[in-house]
């Protein structure tokens, strides 16, 4: 058999030197066992298989006549595909050019080189193949060899305890035995290999979860949840003392805490904290929020320490401490321009600005808090502008208490008024330096002398009278001396030697809030130390937000404002109290909890001071009695600081006969919610450079509600203080005519601007008042100077036609604005 399988192997090499290349389907009988544990093992497989092929004559061929018969067949295959393949490149040769013919044959020459190089290397490397397998059949062959001696060895000393005859069957039968057992022997290694594969079945059959399975102890192991708990109780035991002793612990508890919260910071179950406050008396859930007192009677009996803790500490760190010497730096001053009303602080500010700010007040007087810089050569100055009406005591308090310097304007020809006092009361308070300017020195009845008499009684000394308060005689209309003001300034700064620094996160104070159509709640706020970036988180009172932009007081965009830099803040949640101190925070979290905590204690002082007033009963019933009566009012300004200076000022005029209740007070234009607030509880609304949507006007000629619109102040807190005292003497009341709307602004030579307009509602009369309204707020009020239609000069114009409008003194009108016309007319009224 072994010479047949030589025989085989060489006509099967032989057959791999031919053109053909035909390969062996089998691997030489060699099969790989894979066991468990990565084990594996190469057994050798013998297989005999006989073939026989018909002969002509009709008996069988033997195999190796056979493998003759397949040699030849494949050969006579092989020599006839060459014979086609050459044929047929010979007919593609004829239909070549020459050129083609030599390339064709030079290519085809390369490629026989190639396929040569390439058998030989397959040559080798198969000679070094069968070299290889011949080797490792010879070391299987020894060792099964071993193998079968080792066992019949064995099975001699086991058939020696046997009888003779016995011993001399086997004796006499061995060369047959021997020679069955050569023959079984390649059989036995599969037989092996089949009883292993039974084994891992029968190891997998019973390793599948049954009933059987299940209810069987013996095949039951531990359970992952079950080492789990063990490694968990192990872990304990290390970190825990070995005493079984409880760990007792420093619990933090706030002025309010839920049970499970609880539990957490002592490190206990949830179920016993409950089970003690049943022990108490008390049903309580797992999210149930407990007092200190509580808190403190568990913490204590499950033997802990406990810390208690405030609301208010959320604010812990909200202010950062003062800074070092080395981290700050020179800054500009902050200087605050005060004193009484149109005594030209806004004109003096302006002339120092190269501005006109006072002509966007209404009547002339500054009725906003304002914040500007300007540059002094290398040195900048920031200056606050105040109002100096009676009715704005609130801002000019609020100005003090930020600024560095106070300049004291003065009108030589009207010398010291009550504001005046006011103004230096409040500096004197803030213990900060004033410098006088006395004012409109170029009137011819100007007597500065007289100033500085009258400033000696409010302890306010003058250097040219041997004080240490400096003064300088300015005129801001001539725009003198405006230089040795500034000097002045600059003078006292060297000397307070002003310092921040700007390296650290942004604190300030607002200074004035507003609402703005399309922009949301601005604040203008004025940084006191730190750097202020546009993307900082922002905290001002119970407002917060991130600074979307901001905006310097000429209206550019910066990316980032340092000390002493006043700038508008886009980006709060809601519009921040004016005088409300800001900084930056570190994240939202920190900010949301701060005013949270600030809209909570803002919630329970106005509820205890509702509910200091007792029932509505008993209010109507002290009303009866006191006999008072009330002047019910809902207010809406343009800024929070005229707001809060309106409301000031009005419950000031109450005296024991009536008072002045406000109902509501805010900022922005009057909506119909403050229509519905009005008629509900019979209160008239007074709008302050605001206007009334066309919604809410519609719902206020139904409700009856009354509105009545102002720009000036005092001429708002004359009007309700005539109306509350019952004096109302014949006053001016104005008819509405009727609304147009810009379209187009035209600039027309040796005219200036004019607005093509379409009238939206009721009609445009010629010499009737009008107003400029942008945005629901009243930009400008005066009087037209030309009412054309087409090129005609028109009387009137009447509703969804087009006309042209110029103003007397107004430039500044913008397409989409909105001309309301008017008529004052003077009638009586009566409470």
């Amino acid at each position: 058999m072994s010479e047949t399988k030589e025989e085989g192997d060489k006509t099967i090499r032989g057959a791999r030197t031919m053109t053909l290349n035909l390969k062996r389907t089998v691997d030489a009988g060699h099969v790989k066992q894979s066991f468990s544990h990565g084990r594996s093992k190469s057994v050798l497989v013998e297989k005999k298989k006989k073939r026989s092929i018909q002969t002509p004559g009709g008996t069988p061929a033997p195999e190796d006549e056979q493998l003759k018969t397949d040699e030849v067949a494949a050969s006579a295959t092989e020599q006839t595909a060459e014979t086609t393949e050459t044929e047929r490149a010979t007919v593609v040769l004829r239909e070549l050019s020459d050129d083609e013919k030599d390339a064709r044959a030079k290519a085809l020459a390369e490629a026989k080189v190639r396929d040569a190089e390439e058998q030989e290397r397959g040559d080798a490397g198969r000679a070094a193949e069968d070299e290889a397998l011949k080797q490792r059949e010879r070391e299987e062959a020894e060792e099964l060899k071993r193998l079968e001696e080792e066992r019949v060895k064995a099975e001699a000393a086991t058939r020696a305890k046997a009888d003779e005859p016995a011993r001399d069957r086997t004796a006499s039968d061995s060369p047959r035995a021997a020679e069955e057992k050569t023959e079984r022997r390649p059989e036995a290694r599969p037989k092996k290999e089949k009883s292993a594969a039974r084994r891992d079945e029968e190891r997998r059959v019973r390793g599948k979860l049954t009933i059987s399975n299940a209810l069987d102890d013996s095949q039951r192991q531990r359970s992952l949840a079950s080492l789990r708990r063990r490694q968990e109780r192990q872990k304990r035991q290390t970190v825990e003392p070995g005493d079984g002793t409880k760990i007792a612990r420093e619990v933090v508890v706030p002025e309010a805490i839920t049970i499970q919260e609880l539990a957490n910071r002592m490190a206990e179950r949830s179920v016993d904290v409950i089970k003690f406050l049943m022990k108490q008396g008390e049903m309580h859930k797992i999210n149930d929020v407990i007092d200190t007192d509580t808190a403190e009677l568990i913490v204590e009996e499950f033997g802990h320490t406990i810390k208690r803790v405030s609301d208010a500490d959320v604010e812990e760190g909200f202010i950062g401490e003062d800074d070092s010497g080395e981290n700050q730096v020179a800054r500009a001053p902050i200087v605050t321009v005060m004193g009484h009303v149109d005594h030209g602080k806004t004109s003096l500010l302006d002339a120092l600005r190269h501005a006109n700010v006072v002509a966007g007040e209404a009547g002339g007087i500054t009725q906003h808090i304002g914040a500007y810089q300007i540059e002094n050569g290398e040195q900048k100055i920031t200056f606050i502008d105040t109002p100096g009406h009676e009715a704005f005591t609130a801002m000019r308090a609020r100005g003090a208490k930020v600024t560095d310097i106070v300049v004291l304007v003065v009108a030589a020809d009207d010398g010291v008024m009550p504001q005046t006092i006011e103004a230096i009361h409040h500096a004197q308070a803030a213990s900060v330096p004033i410098i006088v300017a006395i004012n409109k020195m170029d009137k011819p009845d100007a007597d500065p002398n007289k100033v500085r008499t009258e400033l000696l009684q409010h302890e306010i000394v003058v250097e040219s009278m041997s004080g240490d308060v400096l003064e300088v005689e300015v005129s801001a209309t001539e725009k003198t001396n405006l230089d040795k003001l500034l000097e002045a300034i600059l003078l006292q700064t060297e000397l307070l030697e002003l310092k921040a620094n700007p390296n650290r996160p942004a604190e300030g104070v607002v200074v004035e809030a507003k609402l703005e159509q399309g922009r949301g709640p601005v604040g203008t706020v004025l940084i006191q130390r730190g750097t202020l970036r546009v993307g900082d988180i922002v905290v001002a009172g119970a407002a917060w937000g991130k600074a979307r932009a901001l905006i310097s007081d000429h209206g550019d965009h910066v990316d980032e404002a340092g000390p002493a830099v006043p700038v508008e803040v886009l980006g709060f949640s809601g519009a921040p109290e004016a005088g409300d101190q800001f900084a930056v925070v570190e994240n939202e979290s920190r900010a949301r909890e701060i005013t949270e905590y600030r809209v909570r204690k803002r919630r329970q002082v106005h509820a205890s001071g509702a509910g200091s007033r007792g029932s509505l009963e008993q209010m109507m019933s002290q009303l009866k009695e006191a006999g008072q009566q009330e002047f019910r009012l809902l207010i809406k300004g343009d800024v929070q600081g005229s707001v809060e200076a309106i409301v000031a000022a009005l419950q000031k005029l109450g005296t024991e006969e009536v008072e002045a209740r406000i109902i509501h007070a805010g900022v922005g234009g009057i909506t119909e919610s403050d229509i519905g607030l009005a008629a509900a509880s019979g209160a008239a609304i007074v709008g302050f450079n605001v206007r009334a949507n066309q919604q809410a006007k519609s719902t206020a000629d139904r409700d009856g509600v009354e509105i009545r619109y102002y720009a000036v102040i005092y001429d708002l807190v004359d009007d309700i203080k005539a109306a509350m005292s019952g004096l109302l003497a014949p006053t001016m009341r104005e008819t509405f005519l009727g609304n147009a709307k810009i379209l187009e602004v035209f600039n027309i030579s040796k005219v200036g601007k004019v607005a093509g307009c379409q009238i939206t509602e009721g009609k445009v009369e010629r010499g009737a008042n009008v107003r400029l309204i942008r945005d629901d707020v009243v930009i400008h009020e005066g009087k037209l100077s030309t009412l054309k239609r087409f090129k005609d000069e028109v009387s009137a114009v009447q509703s969804g036609q087009e006309c042209g409008m110029a103003f007397e003194g107004y430039q500044d009108m913008r397409a989409d604005d909105v001309i309301e016309c008017f008529q004052v007319e003077e009638i009586e009224r009566s409470l």
